[in-house]
């Protein structure tokens, strides 16, 4: 019954964590227009 009782209070901390970053929303930012390179250029 104890093991009942943490989950349950350990999902709702969790859930409430989900809701309270939602409610705060996203931070503001921008995205960079530079391209990410995903791989090693080739030197000639």
């Amino acid at each position: 019954m104890r093991a009942l009782t943490a989950a349950a209070i350990g999902l709702a901390a969790a859930l409430a964590l989900v809701f309270a970053l939602t409610a705060v929303g996203a931070p503001d930012g921008h995205t960079s227009p530079e391209p990410l390179l995903t791989t090693v250029p080739e030197h000639p």
